[in-house]
């Protein structure tokens, strides 16, 4: 569905994306998570078509996405910052919405009313953050993507509401096939929604794959001996961090959970438990190996 290949896009001499490659599938929830400044924002302008890239390719149903009419009216891009002509109201908005996108649903819109439950004749722009991003998903679920792409989707939702959103979005995904990539730095919410993720670092997509996939492949272990530890048993397990809280010895580790644990149990310990591992933390173990590890501050 979405295909980039070898993306590349620079500002002045600042390179930003370096030969980039995504790869997102029809039907599928893809977070696209990354610390500040990795090019989050760049590459979802190139993903809408705002931005041109310098090489490389854009596709997404096999089409290029730059100055394409075809693609964008199926696509939804609901950005962190949202835009809404100053005069007008919702009705007019959504007025407007359907005279330029084709597939606009006028009894979906009607339907969603007791969903979003905000006066159609307000002017948006006078609206909360948190209404006018209810009023960005109202209109935007209506044009019927194929495509939603989505920066920060529900900062400034409500609990109740950020639910909502996420039930009707995910709806769509499994009735239509909507495809759908959000970037967020709510680790614990994309969790919930997404099955595939990728990790945006210095311009580069080095991890990408199911979410499933990428629990299953970095553990947190909690073992102890009953004497010194044998260090030589850590000599073929990858060890991404390791503490140690009196005899209790906490690791992290990479690699096929079966190979480790048989790795770790030839040492003979008294205790080795597997605890669950949050995306958070993954990420955070995913990034620690490339200079972006956590350091205590002292001050």
């Amino acid at each position: 569905m979405i295909e980039v290949k070898n993306l590349n896009k620079s500002f002045n001499t600042f390179k930003v994306l370096e030969d980039l490659n995504l790869h997102v599938k029809k039907g599928s929830v893809y977070g696209l998570i990354g610390p500040n400044g990795a090019g989050k924002t760049t590459l979802i302008k190139l993903l809408t078509g705002i931005y041109r890239q310098d090489s490389g390719t854009v596709m997404i149903n096999g089409k290029s996405v730059f100055e394409n009419e075809n693609i964008r009216a199926s696509m939804v891009y609901i950005p962190d910052e949202l835009y809404f002509f100053s005069q007008y109201s919702i009705e007019e908005m959504a007025k407007f919405y359907a005279s330029i996108y084709p597939n606009w649903n006028w009894e979906r819109y009607e339907r969603l009313k007791h969903v979003f439950s905000i006066d159609v004749k307000r002017r948006i722009t006078r609206l909360s953050k948190g209404m006018q991003k209810q009023v960005a998903f109202w209109l935007g679920i209506c044009i019927m993507p194929e495509v939603m792409i989505l920066d920060e989707p529900v900062d400034g939702l409500d609990p109740v509401m950020r639910k909502k959103v996420w039930n009707l979005v995910l709806q769509d995904v499994y009735e239509r096939q909507t495809t759908v990539l959000i970037s967020s730095h709510n680790l614990r919410e994309l969790e919930d929604v997404c099955n595939y993720v990728g990790i945006l670092h210095d311009g580069k997509i080095v991890v990408e794959t199911e979410l499933d996939d990428i629990k299953s492949d970095i553990h947190k272990l909690q073992i102890a001996f009953s004497g010194e530890i044998p260090e030589a048993f850590l000599n073929n397990v990858q060890v991404l961090k390791r503490t140690q809280i009196g005899s209790i010895l906490m690791l992290i580790v990479k690699g096929n959970k079966e190979k480790v644990l048989a790795e770790i149990k030839n040492a003979n310990p008294v205790l080795l438990d597997i605890l669950p591992l949050t995306l958070e933390e993954i990420f955070i173990y995913e990034l620690g190996g490339m200079g972006y590890e956590i350091e205590e501050v002292l001050i």
